[in-house]
């Protein structure tokens, strides 16, 4: 039996730890910049407002309607997830982190029936005193149908947080009641695909024949169609890796005409894609770099830049990525001034990080280079990122992206943790 752990509106449940009294007020999150809406309290969702939704376009209706909103803080909830992964590992040992909010948990042998919703109740009640974090677990034989756990156990308030579907009964009864755009795995190109031969329901998907399914939907759509008929064949630390990995933002106002400033982005871009390379256990061979001026400023001259380094060796090392992405982008600064509006850094030719192919005339020291990163990677991860970084990376961060309604770092920062009166 497997368990999904999702938390529930997990970015505005973290403001809300810190501030009770929008424990039952609808409050939104801002993506980077300020930009679009990308997290919503039920009180929110209930007003109408949609996933995506552009900030300015609803700004004076969210003022109107006494909605709280809150810039993006990635601090707090990278350290909010922490916590909450490590309450579950008191619970189980086999945690599979799957997203910033969810995790995947083997329950195999921990018992059946009442003991095992009992069991999933026990840990909900944890984390809620633990982290502040309400939290909805599915659990079932398979991870895809524990997916559709979660998604009851957030639906109907009777679970009291937990859906436990352990019965071909109960099984039936949720694919009936599940449309196949909810199916886990299944893309919005494929639900409309599915949608023009009938199939409106998860339970319709799997009347279908296997070799019906691969025709629709390839290989990984029949492992999702087996899921679904209670047998377990998707291994989530087996999915495939991404084929390239992109950091990238757009910057405040005019944007930044400095080239020290860029430096100083696209630095903090490359290290946030060596962490994220290092997390999936992989590495790359090439990286891009690129920055452009906007495209709607007619009053200001364009300009683009993009630029590809090949690595001799495939690398996730913080230092050799940083150091490459900025040395693309200082030989392809232009002489005259123009303000770029955004910036990134890709990485690709991805490859895993156990089948690097080597280069005889390699001048780096791989050896010593793999124990100073694993080094920098054990005291940031102890610590939090960044308290160990490349020194181009900066402390000021002049390039920042808007951040208008940014709420304090009370788990990080010293400086900003909350303050009781007694």
């Amino acid at each position: 039996m497997f368990a999904l752990v999702d938390c529930n509106n997990f970015y505005c449940s973290c403001e809300r730890v810190f501030n009770p009294a929008l424990r039952t007020s609808p409050v939104v999150v801002l993506s980077n910049n300020d930009g679009c809406i990308i997290a919503r309290s039920n009180e929110a969702k209930a007003m109408g407002i949609d996933m995506g939704t552009p900030f300015y376009q609803v700004r004076e209706m969210l003022e109107n309607n006494r909605v709280a909103v809150f810039s993006s803080n990635y601090t707090l909830y990278g350290d909010m997830s922490r916590r909450v992964m490590m309450l579950l590992y008191e619970y189980t040992p086999d945690v599979i982190q799957y997203s910033i909010d969810e995790a995947f948990v083997d329950l195999t042998g921990f018992g059946n029936g009442e003991t095992l919703r009992d069991y999933g109740k026990q840990i909900v009640r944890a984390i809620g005193r633990g982290t502040g974090i309400p939290v909805t677990i599915g659990i079932a034989p398979t991870k895809t149908l524990a997916k559709v756990a979660s998604k009851y156990g957030k639906r109907f308030k009777g679970y009291e947080g937990v859906c436990l579907i352990d019965t071909e009964d109960k099984r039936v009864k949720a694919l009936k009641g599940l449309d196949v755009a909810d199916v886990w795995g299944i893309g919005r190109r494929s639900v409309s695909k599915l949608n023009y031969y009938g199939i409106h329901t998860a339970y319709d998907l799997v009347q279908r024949s296997e070799g019906w399914v691969h025709k629709m939907l390839t290989i990984s759509g029949v492992k999702t169609w087996r899921e679904l008929r209670g047998e377990n064949c998707i291994d989530i630390e087996g999915l495939p890796q991404k084929k390239s990995i992109c950091t990238s933002r757009s910057f405040a106002d005019k944007g930044l005409s400095e080239i020290s400033q860029v430096e100083e982005a696209v630095a903090n871009f490359a290290a946030a894609c060596s962490r994220k390379l290092k997390h999936q256990r992989s590495c790359c061979s090439a990286v891009t770099v690129f920055a452009y001026t906007s495209r709607f400023r007619t009053d200001m001259p364009c300009w683009a830049i993009n630029h590809t380094s090949m690595l001799r060796v495939p690398t996730n090392d913080l230092r050799e990525i940083v150091s490459t992405s900025v040395e693309a982008l200082r030989s392809e600064w232009p002489s005259d001034i123009y303000h770029f509006k955004k910036a990134g850094v890709i990485v690709w030719d991805i490859c895993s990080d156990t089948a690097v192919q080597t280069y005889l005339f390699d001048k780096v020291d791989r050896v010593k280079q793999a124990r100073l990163s694993a080094a920098i990677e054990n005291i940031n991860r102890k610590n939090g990122y960044d308290i160990v970084k490349v020194a181009i990376q900066g402390t000021g961060k002049e390039w920042n992206l808007k951040h208008e309604h940014a709420s304090q770092r009370y788990t990080t920062d010293l400086n900003e943790i909350i303050k009781v009166r007694i």
